[in-house]
């Protein structure tokens, strides 16, 4: 054996102590003194080397989702949809791929509750045989705003005020009151939904719409929801107090406990399809994050299972170090011109090459787990041991080349002007008040007690509250109503 190439499998690997370098430590207990008392002496490296690692245990946390739990498990196809899509993992019924999913809200920090009121993700990286595929969404099925260039703005407003460091509704509700798609997304955060009860009982979804590609090239626009075989469930806003009174980690511990007990929890995938001629038939925009496909015209359609059954090995390496990207597709999948989800195509590679590192795609959490090969040879963080010559491409001296010719992709035809304007079937408030309609009575008075409560707040100008009793008109003329009479109750209008 190569002495040279020699990597050991693990950290023990050795019956004692010793540094990075391999250097047997002889005393962990002890620092290197002067006499008993010290002073202490540079040179003891190992106490050198021990802080300075501590010193650097924590990588920066994510501006958003930095509060999250992860679990493993695989995906197993239940109906045939070969038909639709040529990609590789969804090629049969009975066909398992592997799976890592990471839960999270959205907002806060690292340590933060789990029972805030906050929109939580639900990511899953597929480790497929052509590659890994990122299925990046929320437990809610639409957003708050529809343009990735309002997304700053979006989570500045919502994260603490940087003079109080605190979260406050009035800065929500000034900055959503220049955005009147953001209704549809509050009756979902200001319902009964606004606080799951536990990760296992949470639905998912896609949000975008995405693109599938059959082998014959045709295209279908695709929306992918996760329905938990648990069953939803969520908590109120006093049960959340209690709960989050007594373990802020509740999810985490329940999700964990579950699937060591054996208790594995299990979601159904959903897709909904739509024929992209059909895309201008409907008064709203398909693509509109903002926006739901109505299931009594584009009914659920059942094609397949996910069961999370192993617990993470370590929480930093498979929790912090996994990254997520809406970007990562696989052949027979592609992406749609919905505006929040190509600047998220970016953002979120972006945003890992930052915290982890431009190399953060060969940490083993986010390394496929498919052959693969490339010419990324140098970088902060390259770990990849390498000793071949050639690192550009072509080269006659490199058998490697271009992967065969894919059977189909996108080829759908783009035309239009440069410009910078909304979209032309904005319908900000029907869906809204369609859901809200949806609700029983008491869940409308704790929807209407929520929403005026935000507005509520002595920063909250009369005249953000009188923008959202507009808003809240249009959708439901009824529901403006309570709210105004709810504000001039407590003197707030």
């Amino acid at each position: 054996m190569d002495p040279y190439k020699h990597r050991p499998s693990s950290a023990y690997d050795t019956p004692y102590m010793t540094t990075n370098s391999g250097a047997p430590v002889w005393n962990n207990n002890s620092s290197l003194t002067v006499g008993p008392r010290g002073p202490i002496l540079l040179e003891d490296y190992h106490l050198v080397e021990k802080l300075a690692q501590f010193d650097r245990e924590r990588i920066p946390e994510r501006v958003v989702h930095a509060r999250g739990a992860v679990a493993k498990g695989f995906f197993e196809v239940t109906h045939d949809v070969s038909h639709l899509t040529c990609a590789d993992f969804l090629r049969a019924p009975g066909v398992q791929t592997p799976v890592i999913v990471r839960f999270s809200t959205v907002v806060h920090e690292r340590g933060s509750p789990e029972t805030l009121r906050d929109p939580r993700g639900f990511a899953v990286k597929f480790y497929t045989r052509e590659g890994n595929f990122d299925m990046v969404g929320n437990n809610m099925p639409v957003f708050f705003v529809r343009d990735g260039m309002k997304f700053p703005d979006m989570v500045h407003a919502f994260k603490p005020n940087p003079k109080t460091n605190q979260q406050e509704p009035w800065r929500i509700m000034d900055f959503l009151s220049h955005h009147p798609e953001s209704t549809h997304m509050l009756t979902f955060l200001l319902d009964d939904v606004g606080i799951p009860k536990c990760y296992r009982t949470m639905p998912g979804f896609g949000v975008h719409a995405f693109k599938m590609l059959s082998r014959d090239g045709r295209e279908t626009f695709v929306k992918f929801h996760w329905k938990p075989k648990q069953g939803e469930h969520n908590l109120l806003d006093d049960e959340a107090v209690i709960v989050g009174g007594s373990n802020h980690s509740h999810a985490t511990k329940d999700l964990y406990e579950a699937i060591a007990a054996g208790d594995y929890p299990e979601w159904t995938l959903y897709i909904q399809t739509m024929d992209p001629k059909d895309e201008d038939k409907f008064n709203f925009d398909p693509l509109d994050v903002a926006k739901t496909w109505p299931e009594d015209i584009f009914p659920l359609q059942p094609i397949g299972r996910m069961v999370l059954n192993r617990n993470p090995d370590n929480f930093f390496a498979e929790n912090e170090q996994v990254a997520f990207c809406p970007a990562i597709v696989v052949p027979g999948i592609a992406y749609t011109d919905d505006k929040m989800l190509q600047t998220r195509i970016f953002s979120y590679a972006d945003t890992q090459r930052h915290r982890l590192g431009p190399n953060y795609l060969m940490l083993p959490v986010n390394a496929p787990k498919c052959a693969y090969h490339n010419n990324h040879h140098e970088g902060f963080m390259n770990f990849m041991s390498r000793d071949e010559e050639i690192n550009y491409f072509p080269s006659r001296f490199d058998p490697v080349r271009n992967a065969e010719k894919l059977p189909v992709h996108s080829s759908a035809h783009i035309s239009g002007k440069r410009e910078k304007v909304v979209i032309a079937k904005e319908n900000n408030f029907q869906q809204a008040g369609e859901r809200f309609r949806s609700f029983d009575p008491a869940r409308q008075e704790r929807f209407v007690g929520r929403a005026a409560g935000f507005l509520m707040e002595p920063k909250c100008t009369n005249e953000i509250r009188r923008i959202w009793v507009g808003y809240w008109s249009q959708c439901d003329a009824s529901l403006g109503q309570r709210i105004a009479a709810k504000l001039r109750q407590a003197g707030a209008l």
